[in-house]
C-alpha cells in the first residue's frame, strides 16, 4: 500500500508543514529583538526549505497519479485515495513537530537575528551555525514548551475571526493539490483541466490568507514591538495559529478531502463541456 515513493512524498510533506509551522515562531523572535523586518526576511529564508521540498514532492505525486491512471480500476483509485489521506496525516505530523519545536526555534531565531546584525549576511549566519561548537549549542538549546507558558495563553484580547479563517485556509492549502490530482485520476481524459484547477483552489486560500489572516497577525505583532500590547499576546497568536494548523490538517482537511475532490470533478466536467 505504501511504496517507497509514497514514503518519500510523506517525508517531503512533513518537511513542508514543519517549516511552515516553525515560521510562526519568527514573530516572537521579531518582537523580542525589535527587528521585525529582519525577522520577516528570515521567514522567507526558512520557507526555502518548504519550497525545495515541494519541488521534489510534486513530480513524485505526479508519477503516483500517472501509475494509478494507467490502471484505472476502482481498486487502484481507492488505493490512491488512501495514500493521499496518509500524506495528509504526514502534513499533520510535520505541523505537530513544528509546534513542539517552536520554543527552541524561537530562541535560535533570536540568536540568528543578533548574529545577522553583526555580520550582515545570511550565508555567513548559516556557516556560523554549522560550526561544530554552534551545533552543540543548538542541540543543547532544545526544550519542549513548559507547562507554565500555557497559563499565559489567552483569547481575551485577540480577534477570533482571523484564527477561524486560518483553520479553513490551512485545510485548503493541505488538500488543494491532492484533490485536483485525485480528480484528474478519476477523469483521466480531462486530467490536465482538473490539475490546473488546483491553482484556483489554492488561489482562493491565498486571497483569504492575504486579506484576513496575515494582516491581523502582523498588526498584533507590530503593536507588541511598539509596547502597545504585551508579548504574551503574540505568544497567544502563535499558539492559536499553530493550533488552527493542526486542526485544519488533522480534521478539516480529511473531512473536506472527498467533497472537494467531487467539486473539482464537477467543475472540470462543466469546463470541458463549455469548450467542446
Amino acid at each position: 500500500m505504501f511504496s517507497q515513493s509514497v514514503l518519500f512524498i510523506c517525508l517531503f510533506t512533513f518537511m513542508i508543514h514543519m517549516t511552515e509551522s516553525l515560521a510562526y515562531s519568527m514573530r516572537l523572535a521579531g518582537v523580542r529583538t525589535k527587528q521585525i523586518a529582519i525577522a520577516m526576511s528570515f521567514v522567507t529564508s526558512t520557507l526555502l526549505i518548504s519550497r525545495l521540498s515541494n519541488m521534489f514532492q510534486a513530480p513524485l505525486l505526479g508519477a503516483l497519479v500517472d501509475k494509478s491512471t494507467l490502471d484505472s480500476s476502482g481498486l487502484t483509485l481507492s488505493l490512491l485515495e488512501s495514500q493521499f489521506r496518509f500524506i495528509i496525516v504526514a502534513a499533520f505530523c510535520g505541523a505537530l513537530v513544528g509546534a513542539f519545536l517552536t520554543p527552541t526555534f524561537g530562541t535560535l531565531y533570536q540568536a540568528a537575528i543578533k548574529r545577522f546584525l553583526k555580520v550582515g549576511s545570511i550565508p555567513r549566519v548559516v556557516g556560523y551555525a554549522l560550526k561544530p561548537s554552534s551545533l552543540v549549542k543548538i542541540i543543547k538549546s532544545f526544550r519542549l514548551p513548559p507547562l507554565s507558558s500555557f497559563k499565559k495563553i489567552s483569547l481575551s484580547s485577540i480577534p477570533k475571526g482571523f484564527l477561524i479563517i486560518n483553520v479553513v485556509v490551512t485545510s485548503i492549502y493541505t488538500i488543494g493539490v491532492l484533490c485536483s490530482l485525485l480528480a484528474g485520476a478519476y477523469l483521466p481524459e480531462f486530467r490536465a483541466t482538473a490539475i490546473q484547477l488546483s491553482g484556483i483552489v489554492n488561489g482562493m486560500a491565498t486571497v483569504m490568507f492575504t486579506l484576513f489572516v496575515d494582516p491581523s497577525g502582523a498588526r498584533i505583532t507590530d503593536q507588541a514591538v511598539h509596547d502597545k500590547r504585551p508579548e504574551d499576546d503574540v505568544r497567544s497568536v502563535v499558539f492559536f495559529l499553530q493550533l488552527g494548523k493542526l486542526v485544519g490538517t488533522l480534521f478539516i482537511a480529511q473531512l473536506l478531502f472527498k467533497p472537494l475532490t467531487k467539486y473539482i470533478m464537477m467543475v472540470t466536467m462543466i469546463i470541458s463541456k463549455s469548450v467542446s
